[in-house]
């Protein structure tokens, strides 16, 4: 789960983290009233859309003004000029893709005398189950330039969740963003609170770029990407109180209440699957066979034939699907439960683009014989490679 840059910061003040004074603000009104609390004479205003690049990015209307989705302005006025360019229109950048996001959200900043930018970022390492630190002194920049033009300027190190934070690696990130004297005692005690927020509220990444030297020698997080391990949401209710639901795709929303797994993608067949790596090994070999994926969608380990029939939906609710792949491994999930979930949703909804099922595992042959005596037009499959050939084929052919 993604928030905000505005929730973020003030998540930044609830650690004793040093952040710029800021307002959000829905409506142009708010925006002014915003500018009006802050002294100036120097304001940012920010689009708030869960996307990065948005200082470089553009918008699609018109009359949204040249410049990005991050502006300097000089004066109340200019920033109420601004909040009207921008609000409600689209932004466009690296990561939104074509389609873009549309602005519901503005921050208003008080602006910072910055006298250098730089980088860090704290993710879960899952390669050695802890959390790690990334810094470099390119901050401002996107980082992923950063590494493959000089990765030498990049340093990563992880914590060790028996001893945790010290003030050691506070002076190891010091050392690598180039700060001394108080800048760096200021880094230590900041980086102890970032760890701190970031084990005790179940973040996977926090990223601030930029995090700013200003002319005053003060350490700021002037920015703040966060994104939250969905599985710990249940013991975060002051998080989940925090989710914009106006940023995420309807289906992706739709599929979490019924404790589904999906993630919307842009090919043409859709997939259904138990267990997060049968999914991506059944959206490759779909890739294999020269058609992409229009999905990610895991049903869990235990589905019901509600939560199959509920999975068909949001399959079939995007009309780039040309057809669907059923790719079961039962376990503690039967497949016979699968096959009378997959007849069922087929009977009520009325499928009408090819159907492949490739069911393997406890109670296989029953769950088999119940898609064979149903009298609908399902496709059995005998294993993976045989489910993508026969879907792809039959796509292809109703093509």
């Amino acid at each position: 789960m993604n928030i905000h840059e505005y929730q973020a910061k003030d998540l930044y003040r609830q650690y004793g983290i040093a952040t710029g004074e800021g307002y959000p603000a829905l409506t142009v009104a708010e925006a002014v009233e915003a500018a009006k609390k802050l002294p100036g004479p120097v304001w940012v205003v920010k689009a708030q859309i869960h996307a990065g690049g948005r200082g470089k990015g553009k918008f699609k209307e018109a009359d949204a003004g040249s410049a990005g989705g991050v502006r300097l302005a000089k004066s109340v006025a200019e920033v109420e000029t601004f909040a009207k360019q921008m609000l409600g229109k689209t932004l466009v950048t690296l990561q939104t893709g074509d389609a873009g996001k549309q602005v519901n959200r503005l921050y208003i900043e008080q602006g910072s005398a910055i006298a250098r930018e730089l980088y860090l970022s704290m993710l879960v390492d899952r390669s050695t189950s802890r959390v790690a630190f990334i810094a470099s002194t390119e901050g401002g920049m996107n980082i992923e330039e950063v590494a493959h033009e000089t990765p030498e300027k990049i340093i990563t190190f992880s914590v060790d969740p028996a001893s945790g934070y010290s003030a050691f690696h506070g002076r190891k990130l010091a050392l690598a963003l180039g700060l001394e004297g108080d800048l760096a005692s200021q880094m230590v005690k900041m980086g102890g609170n970032l760890y701190r927020m970031f084990v005790e509220k179940d973040m996977s990444l926090l990223e601030i770029n930029p995090l700013v030297v200003t002319k005053d020698d003060k350490l700021v997080c002037l920015d703040g990407k966060i994104n939250f391990d969905s599985n710990a949401l249940f013991r975060q209710k002051e998080v989940v109180a925090l989710r914009d639901l106006t940023e995420e795709d309807p289906a992706e929303i739709e599929a979490s209440k019924h404790d589904l797994a999906y993630v919307k993608l842009d090919g043409t067949i859709g997939c259904l699957v138990n267990g997060a790596g049968l999914a991506m090994s059944t959206m490759d070999i779909i890739k294999l066979y020269g058609l992409e994926p229009a999905n990610f969608l895991d049903v869990g380990g235990s589905a019901s034939k509600e939560k199959v029939r509920e999975a068909f939906k949001i399959i079939l609710n995007d009309p780039n699907v040309n057809g669907i792949l059923v790719n079961i491994f039962g376990g503690i999930m039967r497949c016979d439960i699968i096959a009378e979930g997959v007849v069922a949703a087929a009977r009520e909804l009325g499928v009408k683009v090819p159907l492949v099922v490739r069911l393997e595992g406890t109670n296989v042959e029953l769950g088999k014989e119940i898609m064979a005596a149903s009298g609908l037009k399902i496709v059995s499959a005998d294993d993976l490679e045989d489910a993508a050939k026969k879907i792809t084929a039959e796509v292809k052919k109703a093509a």
